[in-house]
């Protein structure tokens, strides 16, 4: 285990746009005034920035397929945790020491991760580029960790239950604004752990190209697991290495006709949005599903297919777009378990595609949300083995780079997923009371899920949307009918006490 100090004192300041409480809006739904005052600003103080190594490795070089090139462009993921009640044992130096200990040896098990991007030009008789190669260097040198200080700011701060979520929460991830491609000179991982007034908030910026949410979760997990058990158990869910290259096309690396960066990068900037989180409970969720499977006199909508179709009629509701406009939902879906043979659920890496759902804006409002869901319920259907195989042989002959620009105003993308095991992520101090992400891969129209904190098949969401949308949004009937107040932090509370 290694620790580099390199920074103190750094000071990030962001302001809250914490707001009073609204009227009840129907559904146990409460909103904030969209004219109230801002508050005064939180700061956020980084305290000190290391560098943590894993023990030392042989090299290794980690060869990165089309499903990981394609995201360089795409900023790192951030999501992260928020814990109340901490065990009065533990101070906040013995927690950062166990975790920064822990990290450590996570990074032995997610060698990737403590590496860095390289990349080999291809050139002619003349030594002009004519294309590029990108693979992880595992050189260990290691992941960030910053320890940041939040004094004024606390839990139920965080939490905002009947408010927008406040605009410090993006303070509390590093590498805000990084790309995936700048994991060359940047880490790959970099771990953010914010004192709070009353709690810390355990936030992580994990490089896009290196792993989807599966491989970021089982990673938080396994980090959590070893802190748990002071690394004394063995993971419960090690990551998969074996590297999937589809037939013909399986002779790493994988060349791409870049002679730039340039060419590739894009540095998006979305509009203002307004971010809410909104939570269905089980019940409202088995609603949704028995009604959209009756309308079309079949039980093969899912619940999130459902709920998918909700957001969405929802969301193109409040725009007041023309009706021959064509709309479209995204869903991230996962390709391990559709391929055959399947890869395992542990496969370490990216393996999903944005799959999508398209119509004009007056078949979507004009017909009921059964009809809704059932077109997104075929279009997973279509999702195979076939038709993964397809995408991916179409990439390999004209290789794209997605770009956050690509995804149009007049959409939805239903991004992460509520399988996730969020809340199963135990470091030893009790359950987390809440998940929160970055500001990361957001524009407007942008949905993200999680599963429910209580479990049982609930599901909050995460909505980005332009200031008018979100307004008209609030007092949709169909969305606040199935929309269901948020849990009381003393609720929460008492799931977090619960030492080893």
């Amino acid at each position: 285990m290694l620790f580099i100090w390199s920074t103190r004192g750094q000071d990030v300041e962001k302001t809250v746009d914490k707001k009073p409480h609204s009227e009840n809006c129907g559904g146990g739904w409460h909103f904030r005034l969209a004219n109230a005052m801002p508050s005064p600003p939180h700061p956020v103080h980084h305290l000190s920035t290391c560098t943590v190594k894993p023990p030392p490795l042989p090299p290794k070089r980690f060869h990165l397929t089309p499903w990981d090139l394609a995201m360089f462009s795409c900023h790192y993921i951030q999501k992260g945790l928020l814990f109340a009640n901490l065990p009065p044992s533990l101070s906040t130096d013995q927690i950062i020491d166990r975790l920064k200990s822990s990290l450590s040896t996570a990074l032995l098990h997610f060698y990737p991760l403590a590496g860095r991007f390289v990349t080999e030009e291809a050139r002619d008789e003349n030594q002009k580029v004519t294309g590029i190669f990108w693979s992880i260097d595992c050189n260990g040198e290691g992941a960030e960790f910053i320890h940041a200080i939040a004094r004024e700011v606390t839990v139920s701060d965080v939490l905002s239950p009947s408010d927008d979520v406040p605009s410090f929460v993006q303070s509390f991830f590093p590498l805000d604004g990084a790309v995936d491609h700048d994991g060359h000179a940047q880490p790959l991982l970099a771990v953010q752990l914010t004192e709070l007034a009353d709690g810390i908030f355990i936030g992580c910026s994990f490089n896009h190209a290196v792993g989807d949410g599966t491989s970021y979760w089982n990673f938080f997990n396994a980090w959590a697991q070893i802190t748990r058990t002071k690394g004394v158990a063995a993971l419960s869910r090690p990551p998969v290495y074996d590297r999937w290259f589809i037939d013909g096309y399986d002779n790493p690396p994988v060349k791409l006709p870049f002679s730039h960066p340039d060419d590739f990068i894009e540095r998006f900037s979305p509009p203002p949005l307004r971010e809410k989180i909104v939570h269905f409970s089980a019940q409202s969720i088995a609603q949704l599903k028995a009604r959209a499977n009756q309308a079309r006199g079949t039980n093969s909508i899912s619940s999130f297919q459902a709920l998918s179709a909700l957001v969405w009629r929802s969301i193109t509701r409040t725009r007041n777009l023309p009706a021959d406009q064509k709309t479209s939902c995204r869903m991230a879906a996962q390709n391990r378990a559709r391929l055959s043979p399947p890869l395992s659920p542990d496969y370490f890496g990216n393996s999903m595609y944005p799959i999508i759902a398209t119509t004009t804006v007056g078949e979507l409002l004009n017909h009921d949300l059964g009809w809704a869901a059932w077109l997104l319920n075929r279009t997973v259907a279509e999702h195979d083995d076939s038709a993964i195989r397809d995408k991916l042989r179409a990439w390999m002959a004209r290789p794209v780079v997605y770009r956050l620009s690509m995804f149009d105003r007049f959409s939805v993308m239903m991004g992460s997923s509520p399988r996730f095991d969020v809340y199963g992520c135990e470091f030893g101090w009790g359950k987390a009371v809440a998940a929160r992400s970055g500001s990361a891969n957001k524009f407007d129209g942008k949905v993200t899920s999680y599963s429910g904190w209580e479990g049982g098949g609930s599901v909050d969401l995460e909505i980005c949307l332009v200031p008018e949308s979100m307004s008209v949004l609030e007092s949709d009937e169909e969305f606040r009918s199935a929309v269901c107040p948020p849990l009381e932090l003393g609720v929460l509370l008492q799931g977090t006490n619960q030492y080893p």
